[in-house]
């Protein structure tokens, strides 16, 4: 019913476009249908919402081991960011001189990087039943990119946390960068590549990145 009455409404917006006598964009037609079914903050709540409520659930049952979050965050987190896109801005100097394999190469150490972080710091924490999330509905928006500001509040902290996610829409919204106190985590991995590439090359990056990945993976 909700859904029905959107387009409806978009398609009153194409009726108003014709009355001035104005050719129908539609391009921009598809992008604000888009824009109202498929909101960008409504994209980044779910995806959220969605991997807290089952952190949550492995946390009341006792089953928040390290095995059990990583499998987690790799069902429930990963499918939802753009790797590929995150990889080639981050390599972004050096991007159109690496092979397929190198490319990959850096899009698994990333994403398997960022999953070991994550599932040191999830497993440990014990205060998920405090953190509630919430999105500012104010979105800063360009052609199929959006960010938008995660408010998270935590009990013991006065303070609401926010956190900036920037999303790509492909065939539906996906995070690519996450930015907190200012801090992105693409352009830090843009920064450790680009400072080492620069001394020592692409080979001996990917080959120090071997071993601090095979060492995270033995945590």
């Amino acid at each position: 019913m909700i859904k029905s009455l959107l387009i409806i409404l978009s398609i009153l917006h194409m009726s108003t476009a014709l009355a001035v006598n104005k050719a129908p964009d539609t391009e921009n037609i598809s992008k604000n249908i888009v824009n109202i079914i498929d909101p960008p903050n409504s994209a980044a709540l779910n995806i959220m919402v969605d991997a807290l409520s089952s952190l949550k659930e492995l946390k009341k049952q006792n089953k928040a081991t390290p095995e059990n979050v990583e499998a987690l965050i790799r069902i429930k987190l990963l499918p939802n960011i753009a790797m590929g896109v995150s990889t080639k801005i981050a390599l972004s100097k050096h991007w159109s001189n690496l092979d397929v394999n190198q490319k990959k190469f850096f899009q698994n150490y990333i994403s398997e990087s960022l999953i070991q972080d994550y599932v040191s710091i999830l497993s440990s924490y014990d205060k998920l039943d405090t953190v509630k999330i919430a999105v500012d509905p104010k979105v800063k928006r360009k052609d199929n990119k959006a960010i938008v500001k995660l408010i998270v509040n935590i009990n013991d902290n006065p303070k609401p946390i926010i956190i900036s996610l920037k999303m790509i829409r492909l065939n539906s919204w996906h995070v690519y960068d996450l930015v907190f106190s200012g801090v992105s985590i693409v352009k830090n991995y843009s920064a450790q590549f680009n400072s080492h590439i620069k001394r020592k090359g692409v080979e001996s990056l990917i080959k120090k990145s071997e071993k601090k990945l095979n060492k995270l993976k033995k945590l």
